[in-house]
Formats: C-alpha cells, sequence, structure tokens
C-alpha cells in the first residue's frame, strides 16, 4: 500500500515538473493539485507527504479520479477491478449451492397406473378434484396424468395415500 502511495506521488511530482516545463500547455487539474502539494512539501525531500496526497486527490472531479487510476494501473502493471472479480465469482457459486438446498413449497402429484381397482381410483380423483364423472374417468383413463398441480405438501401426500388407497400408484414430483 506505502509502495503504491510513493508511486502516485512520483506520478505526481513527475506530472508537476511536466506542466511547469510546457506552460504553454493546457494543464488538467489533477496536475495543479499535485503542483500545489510539491510546492507545500520541503523542495529538499521528494516525497510528499500522506496527507497532502490524500488532499491533492480529493480535489479531483471524478473523472479525474479516474483518469489516475487508470494511468496508476498502467503504470503499476495491476488492474482493481480482478480481486474483485475473484472475490465475487465464490460467492456467486455458494449462492448457487444454497438454492437447491431448499425445500420445495408446490408439488404435482402424477397418476402413473390405475391398477385393479380403476372405479375406485375415479371415486379418489373427484374427491380430491372438483372434476366430474366424465372427467375424472378420462383422466384415469389416460394415465400418467398430473391430478394436482402446485399442491403443499401436506395436500401432496394427502392425495398421494387416498389413490394409493384406491389401489394406483402415485407420484410425487
Amino acid at each position: 500500500m506505502a509502495k503504491a502511495e510513493e508511486e502516485k506521488k512520483a506520478t505526481k511530482s513527475t506530472k508537476a515538473s511536466t506542466a511547469k516545463a510546457k506552460p504553454a500547455a493546457k494543464e488538467k487539474p489533477a496536475e495543479k493539485a499535485a503542483e500545489k502539494a510539491s510546492e507545500k512539501a520541503p523542495k529538499a525531500e521528494a516525497k510528499l507527504s500522506l496527507e497532502s496526497i490524500v488532499e491533492a486527490v480529493s480535489s479531483l472531479s471524478l473523472l479525474e479520479a479516474a483518469e489516475l487510476v487508470k494511468q496508476l494501473e498502467e503504470k503499476l502493471g495491476v488492474s482493481a477491478a480482478a480481486p474483485v472479480a475473484v472475490a465475487a465469482a465464490p460467492m456467486a457459486a455458494g449462492a448457487a449451492a444454497a438454492e437447491p438446498e431448499e425445500e420445495k413449497s408446490e408439488f404435482d402429484v402424477l397418476l402413473k397406473d390405475v391398477g385393479p381397482k380403476k372405479i375406485e381410483v375415479i371415486k379418489a380423483v373427484r374427491q380430491l378434484t372438483a372434476l366430474g364423472l366424465r372427467e375424472a374417468k378420462e383422466m384415469v383413463d389416460g394415465a400418467p396424468s398430473t391430478v394436482l398441480e402446485s399442491a403443499s405438501k401436506e395436500a401432496a401426500e394427502d392425495a398421494k395415500s387416498k389413490l394409493e388407497a384406491a389401489g394406483a400408484s402415485v407420484e410425487i414430483k
């Protein structure tokens, strides 16, 4: 951290000396802030104090600060975005792993096979659903078919027990 700040100081002092050497060139506010900071520091001391760096950086606009970050990344050969991406990847994997652990709240009751007691199964289907005799018979004849959709766990288990008692084979999904 301290090494990066020292290199910031060196970059700013280089900019300040460049700006002084070229008076005709338009100075950026970042260069002005660095120049002011270098004027406040003693001439014999080449390094800027941390306080002067903080003052100079805090006086920059957001665009100038972004440009400073880009220049520092280029000079130091690093990227400020890489650690954030690496840290975000494990979090995303952890969140994805946590989701399957959640218990389902909605279940579908699937009638797989009617069995030998077709009339009893039709009666059970009518009792579980609001279907008439004809619709219930068509559902039973069309097995495998879904008897209940998006039912609670208790309702699905109740339906399964009633249909199995009638002789059908049932699956809850």
